[in-house]
């Protein structure tokens, strides 16, 4: 999904008429880049791509003092539905992501060294760790200003709870990882986690 397209689109049917940089200047003060996937600087060339399939369209061009002229665009009809689509997209389906992390460690750790494996997934938790502080941070500030209506305030705090949940994460396959024979690195790791089964072991179902 275009989440960069949903943001600028539903920006300009909420707003109404706006053009480039006060959408980008929304997006930065709201940080949906951090926490909502979009893509701030590809706003410009998003605008643009939208104008040329008529979701939106400009209104009139305005100059400030020596400042470049900025385009101001509006929504059309088109747009609408486009909107209309995208958000009944976003709130109906559950979007599971692409998972590198637990790829690499299901299927390609066998003989990786354990004490380097620890050292890179320490250095991802503290990531996820200042991700969490940040967020909490930026949206205790942003609705003291009043710069966030509450439902933009809660899902900035839904960001800040994945992040939460990862470090949680990252702590109890520290302590399963800590908790390993001191030779398991040299072999599969995965096999040598508490639960996984052993060749040879179990119910044998091979073909007849």
């Amino acid at each position: 999904m275009n989440l960069t397209r949903l943001m600028v689109l539903g920006t300009l049917a909420r707003h109404g008429p706006r053009h480039g940089h006060e959408i980008r200047r929304i997006a930065e003060v709201t940080n949906v880049g951090e926490w909502g996937g979009v893509s701030v600087g590809a706003l410009y060339r998003e605008l643009r791509t939208m104008e040329g399939e008529g979701l939106v369209e400009a209104v009139r061009t305005e100059q400030v003092g020596r400042r470049p002229a900025r385009t101001v665009y509006a929504i059309t009809g088109e747009g609408q539905l486009e909107l209309g689509m995208l958000r009944e997209q976003a709130l109906r389906n559950i979007h599971w992501w692409p998972d590198p992390l637990g790829v690499a460690l299901s299927f390609a750790v066998a003989g990786f060294d354990r004490e380097e494996l620890a050292s890179w997934l320490r250095s991802r938790r503290e990531t996820f760790a200042l991700t969490a502080a940040r967020l909490a941070e930026d949206r205790e500030r942003m609705v003291a200003r009043g710069w966030l209506s509450p439902f933009q305030a809660t899902v900035m705090y839904r960001g800040q709870l994945h992040a939460e949940a990862e470090i949680r994460w990252h702590d109890e396959f520290a302590k399963i990882l800590a908790a390993l024979p001191a030779d398991a690195d040299k072999g599969d790791l995965p096999s040598a986690l508490p639960g996984a089964r052993s060749e040879g072991t179990g119910d044998s179902h091979g073909d007849h």
